[in-house]
């Protein structure tokens, strides 16, 4: 008998379950648990070297290797990222083996302080899709990483496509792969990730800062309420793409994605370890809907919800700039850096 939560989940329902940013030791628990896959994204070498004391040493290691190579900082940084997450994707290859092009994929993302030119992007997913045979290229959902993918699905690349918070940057990816897979007769695996629980940071953060008068039990269906329509809209219009929740807050990112044939990407450690401690009912929640109420009151009082919701509401050109965005890309880059000036100082002490 089926007794672990994740594992009732897979027997259950066709909702998977990924693990985010693992150390080693919490990928071998996450794929007993029955993680079906990985992401990566560029905060990881940030929080292995300087936020994990379990995985310090190890990081330290193999930049020290790295540097033995490289020019500069970021090169190692760079090269550092491939190496580490090289070591997660050996875990999931079995699995990947058994379900070629399907599970088992670990997804890796580039150099967030120069997303904005997508002829790094390409550079940058050509050399992580080397990696290894589940490599999953994640791309940023601007208009340059827009432009990068065009060239990457005729590549055959799989690609996960990230910092996805508007409905309208979701269609955009949809009919972008359509039709250049129509062109090229090119079907990558092709994942969208929306960042539900970032977005509901994003907006709590900017109902306090403007002294919104709104409910937190409104704003705590926010993203949620998006993810939801967005899945609809995937279904209904029969995109041959995989959505991804991902951004988890909350145990409620992962439980109210249940019941749908969706991705959700947590983190172990505070989301993971507590839902298996928990224990919760699988209940498929995805598909209940929203109270009107709900909805009217975000579109009145939160602008950035309503460029989320509405389809047509914001343009590629102003992706990059989007508040939830530029949140969610600023993590990244806080943490990317932390290990250039470590990799720098360890360059000029050579």
């Amino acid at each position: 008998m089926v007794n672990h939560y994740f594992q009732r989940v897979h027997s259950l329902t066709p909702t998977k379950f990924w693990i985010n940013n693992p150390t080693r030791e919490e990928a071998d628990l996450a794929l007993a648990e029955g993680a079906l896959g990985c992401t990566c994204n560029p905060s990881y070498c940030g929080k292995m070297l300087l936020d994990r004391p379990e995985e310090s040493d190890y990081v330290s290691r193999v930049l020290d290797e790295v540097l033995k190579d490289a020019d500069t900082a970021t090169a190692a940084e760079e090269e550092l990222q491939r190496r580490l997450v090289a070591n997660i994707a050996e875990k999931f290859i079995p699995l990947y083996r058994q379900h070629p092009r399907e599970h088992g994929y670990v997804s890796i993302q580039g150099d967030p302080v120069n997303e904005d030119d997508p002829q790094v992007i390409i550079r940058e997913a050509r050399k992580n899709r080397a990696v290894g045979e589940n490599i999953c290229c994640k791309i940023p959902t601007t208009e340059a990483g827009l432009e990068a993918m065009e060239t990457l699905v005729a590549e055959d690349i799989p690609i996960n496509a990230t910092e996805v918070f508007a409905i309208q940057q979701a269609l955009d990816l949809c009919e972008l792969y359509e039709k250049i897979s129509e062109k090229t007769g090119k079907h990558p695996k092709f994942y969208i990730s929306h960042i539900t629980g970032i977005y509901d940071a994003y907006l709590a953060e900017t109902a306090a800062r403007e002294h919104i008068d709104i409910s937190p039990d409104i704003l705590y269906q926010a993203g949620l309420s998006i993810a939801r329509k967005l899945y609809k809209i995937y279904v209904d219009r029969g995109y041959p793409v995989t959505f991804i929740g991902g951004g988890a807050r909350g145990t409620q990112h992962f439980t109210e994605m249940v019941g749908g044939d969706v991705v959700v990407t947590i983190n172990w450690k505070g989301t993971a370890d507590k839902l298996l401690e928990e224990n919760p009912a699988v209940m498929e929640r995805l598909l209940n809907p929203v109270p009107d109420y709900v909805i009217e009151e975000l579109l009145e009082k939160l602008p950035d919800y309503r460029r989320g919701y509405e389809e047509g509401a914001i343009h590629a050109h102003e992706y990059e700039e989007f508040g939830p965005v530029v949140m969610f890309r600023d993590m990244f880059v806080k943490d990317w850096k932390r290990v250039l000036v470590e990799a720098d100082k360890r360059l000029k002490a050579k």
